[in-house]
C-alpha cells in the first residue's frame, strides 16, 4: 500500500512538471568554462529530483551494505535460538514419554544453544538421573547453579527429588531446608519433606506434615486419613515392647481416629502382647461400639482377659444386636471354653460354622470335643478343617493372636 501512494505521487508529479513546462518559458544556463548548456527550466527540476533520487539510493545501499555483518550476525543468532528451542521442547517432551537417553541427548544439545541453559541442564539432569547415569546428573545439576544461581528453587526440587528416588532422605532434608529458606509457604516442598520424613521413619513429623496438607487441601481427605492410620500404627510397633511409651503414644492419637478398627486392632494386639489385657479389651469394646468389625469380634474372643465373664455379658449383648455374625458366635465360642461353659461354647461354635464354615472354627470345635472326651466327633471338624483349607489355601486366620489352649474339662461343669 504505501508503495502504492508513492508511485501515484511520482505520477502525479510528473504529470505535473509536464503542464507547468508547457507554460513555463523560463530556462536554466550551466556554464563551465568552455562549456555552456541551456536547459528548461523544468527538465532542470527534474535532473535535480532525480539527482536527489539517485544520491539517497546511493546512501541507504552504503548503510545496508555496513549493516549487512551484523543482521547476518542477527540472522545466525535467530536461526540459533530457533533451533535451540526445538531441541529444548523435543527434550522436554523425550522426557515426559520416558525416553530419558533421547531427552538427555537433545537438552545436551539445547545447553550449548538455549538463550535460558538452565532449564536443559535440569532437564538433562532428570533424564540422566532416569537412567542411573548419576556421575553425570551431578555434573549437570553443577551446571545449572554455575549457570543460573537465581534459579536455586528449580534445582533444588529436582536435586531433592532425584535424592528421594534413591532413598537418601537424610541428604534430601538437607536441599529442601534451603529451598524452604526460599519460599516456606511452599506445598510442594512440604510434600517432598514427607516423602523423606516417611523414609526415616520420622512418624511424629509425618501426622503434623500431613495434617498441614490436608488443611491446605493440598492431599486428598482418603490420602490423608491412610497416611495417619499408617503413621500410627508405626508408632505402634516402635513401643510395642515399652507398655508405658505404649500407652502414651495410644493417648496422644485422636479419639476419632483411635477406633478405626484396623488401628484399634493393631492398638489390641500390642497392649495384649504386653500383658495389658484389659487396655486391650477396652479398645476394642470403643471401636465396636462405634462400628461394627467382624475382625474385631473375632480378636475380642482371643484375647485371654481377667474378666472373662465381663467379655461374655458384653458379647451377648453385641450377638443381640448381630445375630448371624460369624466371627462374633466363633469369639462366644473361645470365651465360654475357656470359662468351663462347655455346652454353650460347643452350641456357639456349630452356630457359627452353620452360617459361615471356616477351619478355624473347625479346629477350635475340635479341640473344645477332644477336651471333652470326644475323639470321633474331634477327628470330624478336624478333617472338616482340613477340608476347606485345601479348598480355599488359606487357614482361614483373621489375626494375628494365638488362642489359649483350652482347660481341661472339669465334670462339675459340663453343661
Amino acid at each position: 500500500m504505501r508503495a502504492l501512494i508513492w508511485i501515484v505521487l511520482l505520477f502525479a508529479l510528473a504529470v505535473g512538471f509536464t503542464l507547468a513546462g508547457k507554460y513555463d518559458p523560463g530556462y536554466a544556463v550551466l556554464v563551465y568554462p568552455p562549456y555552456r548548456v541551456e536547459l528548461s527550466l523544468t527538465l532542470m527540476v527534474v535532473v535535480f529530483l532525480g539527482l536527489l533520487v539517485l544520491g539517497h539510493l546511493f546512501f541507504r545501499l552504503a548503510s545496508a551494505t555496513l549493516r549487512l555483518p551484523e543482521q547476518v550476525r542477527a540472522f545466525r543468532a535467530r536461526k540459533r535460538e530457533q533451533k535451540s528451542r526445538e531441541a529444548l521442547s523435543e527434550a522436554l517432551t523425550a522426557l515426559l514419554e520416558m525416553r530419558y537417553s533421547r531427552a538427555e541427548k537433545r537438552a545436551v544439545e539445547a545447553l550449548t544453544l538455549d538463550s535460558v541453559p538452565w532449564q536443559a541442564a535440569l532437564i538433562a539432569a532428570r533424564a540422566a538421573h532416569e537412567i542411573k547415569a548419576y556421575s553425570r546428573r551431578d555434573g549437570y545439576l553443577a551446571q545449572a547453579e554455575q549457570l543460573a544461581p537465581d534459579q536455586a528453587m528449580a534445582r533444588l526440587v529436582t536435586e531433592v527429588g532425584c535424592l528421594l528416588d534413591e532413598h537418601r532422605a537424610e541428604a534430601a532434608l538437607t536441599r529442601l531446608k534451603q529451598a524452604v529458606a526460599l519460599d516456606p509457604g511452599h506445598a510442594g516442598l512440604q510434600k517432598l519433606e514427607l516423602r523423606a520424613q516417611q523414609m526415616l521413619k520420622n512418624w511424629d513429623r509425618v501426622l503434623e506434615l500431613a495434617a498441614a496438607l490436608e488443611k491446605r487441601q493440598a492431599l486428598e481427605p482418603v490420602v490423608a486419613e491412610q497416611l495417619r492410620l499408617n503413621a500410627h500404627l508405626e508408632n505402634l510397633k516402635l513401643n510395642c515392647n515399652n507398655a508405658a511409651a505404649l500407652a502414651a503414644t495410644w493417648q496422644k492419637i485422636p479419639g476419632v481416629e483411635k477406633i478405626q478398627p484396623r488401628l484399634a486392632q493393631a492398638a489390641a494386639s500390642v497392649f495384649a502382647a504386653l500383658g495389658e489385657t484389659r487396655t486391650a479389651i477396652e479398645v476394642i469394646e470403643q471401636s465396636l461400639a462405634q462400628q461394627w468389625d467382624e475382625t474385631l469380634a473375632r480378636v475380642y474372643g482371643e484375647i485371654d482377659g481377667a474378666d472373662t465373664l465381663h467379655q461374655i455379658e458384653r458379647a451377648e449383648k453385641w450377638l443381640s444386636e448381630h445375630p448371624r455374625d460369624a466371627a462374633l458366635l466363633l469369639s462366644l465360642g473361645r470365651l465360654c471354653a475357656r470359662q468351663l461353659l462347655w455346652g454353650k461354647a460347643q452350641s456357639f461354635f456349630e452356630a457359627s460354622l452353620a452360617i459361615a464354615p471356616a477351619s478355624e472354627t473347625c479346629f477350635a470345635l475340635a479341640q473344645l470335643l477332644e477336651q471333652m472326651g470326644q475323639p470321633e466327633a474331634a477327628c470330624q471338624h478336624y478333617r472338616q478343617g482340613m477340608a476347606l483349607i485345601a479348598d480355599t489355601g488359606q487357614p482361614g486366620r483373621y489375626c494375628g493372636f494365638t488362642p489359649s489352649p483350652l482347660p481341661s474339662p472339669h465334670p462339675a461343669r459340663i453343661a
